[in-house]
């Protein structure tokens, strides 16, 4: 009788051990959410249209985690992508797994189709078509008017490429009001510290505006990244109508850690920058120079209430 309830007594506490170890690892694992848990809690990709295309005013809110595995293949025209919400317009290939989003990363083998490509296309700038990622650029297939754009990116590896077009101007950029690739608003963070924003129009560069935010100086050959490197960081911003301005915002989250700073603000009113404004609905997207690079959590917000 004794051994009995010595040996029920002894299944009765690993029982309850156990239980203890469950509760312990689920209570842990809800304390040590990820920070892309607390960014986005949205885990799926979704469009939700509050406006007909046809109005070229909306598109509704897109958000895209990166968690479905793919691979999207550069194309010459959106219309061409197999991809329902992206277009590759540069870069070669860009792939999700694992949760994040990724140029190419590494040098591609010489027999390579995108290398060859590349090394007949544009040589200078891709290390004779090794690397196509040096001149990343993707591109959504829906339009936007007035909106808030997201995305973290984490740079894995910069490489100082002898060319002539790798400059301080590099870095990670969003694209907003995207008409072709000679027309746009760009914003972003330059590999010099610099947060900026500027307008492409018929393929002249205007600086709009810039503040220098990250500490160092910047040189080509000693110090050519004053962007950190294997650490995520938050890229937003917002382009509005307020009567016959448009009005654009860069924010930062330098933490990644979900918590955003307005940087810069600038109207450009189409005469100071000699131009027009740039005031269509247009694509969005993300641009990398001479980078290994990471995304996660892309986000647009569709202001669509504004003017």
């Amino acid at each position: 009788m004794i051994k009995t309830k010595i040996k029920f007594n002894l299944i009765f506490s690993i029982v309850i051990f156990l239980v203890w170890i469950i509760l312990t690892i689920v209570f842990l694992r809800k304390i040590f959410s990820t920070n892309k848990e607390e960014r986005i809690k949205i885990k799926e990709t979704k469009i939700t249209d509050f406006a007909s295309e046809k109005s070229g005013n909306s598109a509704g809110t897109f958000v895209d985690d990166f968690s479905e595995e793919k691979i999207i293949i550069e194309t010459d025209s959106p219309a061409k992508s197999t991809d329902q919400n992206w277009w590759l317009n540069s870069g070669a290939i860009f792939k999700t797994e694992r949760g994040v989003g990724k140029t190419l990363f590494g040098s591609l083998k010489q027999d390579d189709y995108w290398r060859k490509n590349y090394a007949d296309y544009n040589p200078d700038e891709t290390t004779g078509g090794y690397r196509p990622q040096n001149i990343f650029r993707l591109v959504t297939k829906k339009r936007w008017r007035n909106f808030r754009q997201e995305a973290y990116f984490k740079v894995k590896y910069y490489e100082q490429s002898p060319s002539q077009h790798r400059q301080a101007s590099n870095g990670l950029f969003l694209f907003n009001r995207y008409q072709d690739g000679d027309n746009l608003y760009y914003t972003g963070l330059r590999v010099d510290g610099q947060v900026v924003v500027k307008k492409k129009y018929n393929g002249q560069y205007h600086t709009m505006i810039s503040k220098k935010v990250l500490s160092g100086k910047y040189d080509r050959e000693n110090n050519p990244i004053l962007i950190p490197l294997d650490k995520w960081i938050g890229l937003g911003s917002e382009v509005t109508n307020e009567g016959d301005k448009v009005i654009i915002k860069v924010f930062l989250d330098q933490e990644g850690s979900g918590h955003w700073r307005e940087i810069v603000r600038v109207e450009d009113d189409g005469v100071r920058y000699h131009s027009p404004l740039i005031n269509s609905a247009g694509f969005a997207g993300l641009r990398t120079d001479f980078m290994d690079c990471e995304f996660d959590d892309y986000l647009i917000t569709d202001l669509f209430h504004k003017n």
